[in-house]
């Protein structure tokens, strides 16, 4: 009995209408395909072949009936058929011949499968993937989940994405391997003690792409090279953005950028939120708030202040486009019942991003109402899309079944405007996004977090969150400082928390002001309609003198890194490398480094150690070892391997340089 075959540079196997492909794709990498009854597809959800890759130098070797091997630089795939059931089971090794990673064995008589297909009605499987588990090992990334943990060892999580959670189904082991679910499928994986299992409730094929690497950069960089990097943020992402929910009419936003102007304070952006609209799916200004917009626009860029505008890809039914777009079919579609996805200010369905047609039609009028006003930036909200009972089950899309395709939706949605902008000249693309899922980093998106609770608890869970999604490859992501849900501009309380967050957020990757603040202010049109509300005011002088003059130094702080903030764009750009990272990232030799949630390294040479606690006024601090480490703040230095515990007033936080580097940061954080 022949199980083993070499086509070109594949190796296959076959038994009982299963075929498994194993195919070199990228340095030390495997791409790894099986189906059952039907022909493999070439389609590619998210992995592109490196244009610099050969896979010449990789070697099949069928050794006998039941063992077969292909090796493609560090990472080798042993294949063995086992005499119960001529099951397969594959193993993973690296240059060294250490396991990185195994299928579960079928267990002799207990019959098991590493890849069991489940049949669905109309020809897809349930599909469940189980590998075995090394209790030591440590996982990182899977995108952004609302908990404060790093290693996900042990963890449940849902592959779906919800307003605040993004999936992205890449994570990057301590064993020394990256490995990335190609499957776009809702479902669920489980990190067990005993055992790692992938699910995914409709699917075609199983498909995954494992890497090896002796660092966590080089396993980044590989799985870079496959999905894509950002672009080069532009200079205008470097500096301090001003939003808040919500500057409802024109004269506030010009306002408000008078007033920086004013007191001389480094602005880059000011953020127009929702509901400058008539109505969702109208994708214009309100004429009555907003009576002259390329005027306004025109101003804010004569006092160098770029504009962005929120966008929603609801369309309500009474929109003036959702006829048309229901007639053309450029909507999602509901499998049964009353078509309304999300009741908000009205029934509302969602735009089908996954449709090439639907993406031509919205941005027509993007760029006719907004683009062509001279609007470069766009805030890519409800990007799930946030369906109000999230039954994927219940929705269609042009590129299948939520089911089957749904994760891609926020990626597609990211890749709608970055193709419209690419058409009209654009090169300096960042468009801030609610989700996104691989190789959404291509298409300029910056991440941020989600509608998140202004609590300290959320704050250290977006610490997290921020840590796994640079190792994702989504190097561009922010949080709404201060948090989006329950702060009141009153509570001192509030102000200390929004401090501390300000802080942190003048190292993350983008530093955005936003936030539903509290009273707010209902809002009565011409017409008499209740329109949506604008919360108090979030400014920089909103919060009282001591506050004010903590977030203009940080502003400041913020400016004098822009040389070095340029260069970690840069190399996120070049090699797909996180502006937050861990830091077993940079100090992957150091054990204790592989355990901290609550210290990151901003760039290289930056360790930043957030104030995270109510109250807190001095933190304990790990300093990595191997090196000394500079206080920015006092210029003392220290040695590294250790913990100390720092003094943080609510002016200051724990901040380090790696000895002789950003020298220009003493005595001023």
């Amino acid at each position: 009995m022949v199980f083993f075959e070499k086509s070109g540079h594949n190796l296959l196997f076959r038994y009982d209408g299963e075929c498994v492909m194993l195919t070199p794709w990228g340095q030390d990498s495997l791409r790894v395909r099986s189906s059952i009854l039907s022909d493999m597809t070439e389609d590619s959800i998210a992995l592109q072949m490196p244009a610099d890759f050969s896979a010449n130098d990789s070697n099949i070797i069928i050794k006998d009936t039941r063992h077969a091997s292909i090796q493609n630089g560090r990472i080798t795939a042993e294949l063995f058929v086992q005499e119960w059931g001529n099951a397969l089971q594959i193993t993973y090794l690296n240059q060294n011949g250490k396991i990185l990673l195994r299928e579960i064995a079928n267990g002799g008589a207990l019959a098991k499968k590493a890849r069991k297909f489940k049949p669905l009605p109309g020809g897809n499987f349930c599909l469940k993937v189980s590998f075995e588990s090394n209790p030591e090992e440590k996982i990182y990334g899977m995108g952004q989940y609302q908990q404060e943990r790093m290693n996900l060892k042990g963890c449940n999580l849902e592959l779906a994405h919800r307003n605040s959670q993004v999936s992205i189904p890449f994570y990057l082991s301590s064993l020394g391997y990256g490995f990335l679910w190609h499957n776009a499928a809702v479902g669920e994986v489980h990190f067990g003690l005993n055992t790692t299992e992938w699910r995914a409730d409709s699917t075609k094929q199983m498909d995954y792409w494992i890497t090896a690497g002796d660092t966590p950069a080089e396993i980044e960089e590989h799985y870079a090279s496959c999905t894509g990097t950002v672009p080069i943020m532009p200079e205008y992402g470097l500096g301090f953005w001003q939003c808040k929910l919500r500057y409802y009419n024109q004269e506030q936003v010009l306002e408000v950028a008078r007033e920086y102007k004013k007191r001389q304070i480094p602005i880059d952006v000011i953020v127009i939120d929702y509901y400058h609209w008539p109505r969702c799916g109208d994708w214009r200004f309100d004429l009555e708030y907003f009576p002259e917009p390329q005027k306004m626009v025109q101003e804010l860029h004569e006092m160098g202040i770029e504009t962005m505008v929120s966008f929603w890809p609801q369309v309500d039914w009474r929109s003036e486009n959702y006829e048309e777009m229901k007639q053309q079919g450029l909507l999602v579609k509901i499998n049964s019942g009353i078509d309304v996805q999300m009741i908000f200010h009205g029934n509302n369905v969602f735009m089908d991003a996954t449709n090439p047609r639907t993406r031509k039609y919205v941005w027509k009028k993007c760029k006719q109402n907004y683009a062509d006003l001279g609007i470069r930036l766009f805030w890519l909200d409800e990007a799930e899309p946030e369906f109000t009972t999230y039954d994927y089950e219940l929705y269609q899309y042009h590129a299948g079944t939520v089911a089957e395709i749904g994760n891609i939706y926020p990626r597609e949605y990211s890749r709608l405007f970055y193709e419209g902008q690419q058409e009209m000249g654009q090169d300096d693309i960042v468009n801030l996004v609610r989700c996104a899922w691989a190789g959404s980093q291509k298409y300029g998106a910056l991440v941020w977090s989600g509608d998140i609770w202004s609590s300290y608890e959320d704050f250290r869970k977006q610490i997290c969150a921020g840590l796994h999604m640079g190792l994702c490859g989504i190097p561009w992501w922010t949080t709404d400082i201060g948090g989006f849900h329950g702060g009141n501009i009153n509570n001192p309380d509030f102000i200390e928390l929004l401090l501390r967050w300000f802080q942190f957020g003048t190292f993350c990757p983008v530093m955005r002001l936003h936030g539903l603040r509290m009273p707010g202010e209902t809002i009565i049109n011409q017409s008499g309609e209740e329109r949506e509300w604008t919360g108090a005011a979030n400014e920089v002088w909103s919060y009282g003198e001591e506050a004010y003059h903590i977030m203009v130094k940080f502003i400041k702080i913020r400016e004098m890194m822009r040389d070095y903030t340029r260069s970690l764009m840069e190399e996120a750009h070049n090699l797909g490398t996180p502006i937050m990272r861990t830091l077993f990232y940079v100090f992957p030799e150091d054990k204790n480094c592989w355990d901290i949630l609550d210290e990151y390294m901003f760039g290289a040479d930056i360790l930043v150690a957030p104030v995270c606690q109510e109250k807190a006024d001095r933190r304990k601090v790990y300093l990595p070892s191997g090196i000394r480490w500079t206080h920015a703040g006092t210029g003392q230095t220290f040695e590294g391997g250790k913990t100390y515990e720092i003094p943080a007033p609510i002016d200051t936080l724990p901040i380090f340089l790696r000895e002789g580097k950003q020298e220009y940061l003493i005595h001023q954080v």
